[in-house]
């Protein structure tokens, strides 16, 4: 068995463009939006290069207090990007998002690295920056589908009880379709990272069943955080 990882060169990348391209072009022609996604893929490549970097120097750093700078940025980039569709926007909104993503994403976070890891230290980049990321990401993610839903059902005239019900349903369904399909239908990324720099399955497994359980901890608290602040925000 081949255990060793493939080297992609930057020529090699180009065969991942087509299909994009081909996304790109019907992206335009139905949604008439030129900008959206070329400013997306530019941004994803800008920071992927630079987080490269960045990564190589934390790695190698053996600061607790560096890594909890990453951490910080990190959720307040989550909370941000997180109220990207929505129309109305305010200060209060990003405090929700960010409180939110902080509790379900923290809580998830500790008991990943002190339970299940028992990291050494606990601050360990090479671990904890990934599976924070990993966290913060799907929490944001549940938290901006949660927040679009919940403005448009209250804005159809919706009780709070109905919204919540259904923004914290809808910002579920991505997270529990993976449940459904994960191990017949894919291969999550840890879980095919593992594989392929050969380490053995059944120990990918355990490490994906972790991934798994944590994003979809996270996410839920998160999203749940952040409808009950919109509850009381609205009480006053």
């Amino acid at each position: 068995m081949n255990t060793s990882i493939y080297h992609i060169s930057l020529l090699d990348l180009l065969w991942a463009c087509i299909p994009v391209v081909i996304m790109i072009v019907i992206y335009i022609r139905w949604t008439h939006d030129k900008l959206t996604l070329f400013y997306a893929l530019a941004r994803m490549l800008i920071q992927l290069i630079l987080i490269g970097y960045v990564l190589t120097y934390i790695f190698t750093s053996d600061s607790p207090y560096l890594v909890i700078v990453i951490l910080s940025v990190m959720l307040v980039a989550a909370s941000i990007i997180s109220l990207r569709p929505m129309q109305k926007k305010d200060r209060s909104l990003y405090m929700k998002a960010f409180f939110s993503i902080f509790i379900g994403g923290m809580f998830t976070l500790v008991m990943v690295i002190f339970g299940v890891l028992e990291l050494n230290p606990w601050y360990e980049p090479k671990f904890l920056i990934p599976l924070a990321g990993m966290i913060f990401a799907n929490a944001m993610n549940a938290v901006s589908i949660a927040a679009e839903r919940y403005e448009s059902e209250v804005g159809r005239g919706s009780h709070y009880v109905e919204a919540r019900a259904t923004a914290y349903s809808a910002s579920l369904i991505p997270l529990i379709n993976a449940l459904f399909a994960v191990g017949l239908v894919s291969l999550p990324g840890m879980m095919t990272g593992q594989i392929l720099s050969g380490v053995d399955p059944l120990i990918a497994v355990r490490y994906q069943m972790m991934v798994m359980l944590m994003i979809l901890g996270s996410a839920g608290i998160s999203v749940a955080v952040y409808l009950v602040l919109l509850r009381k925000s609205s009480q006053e």
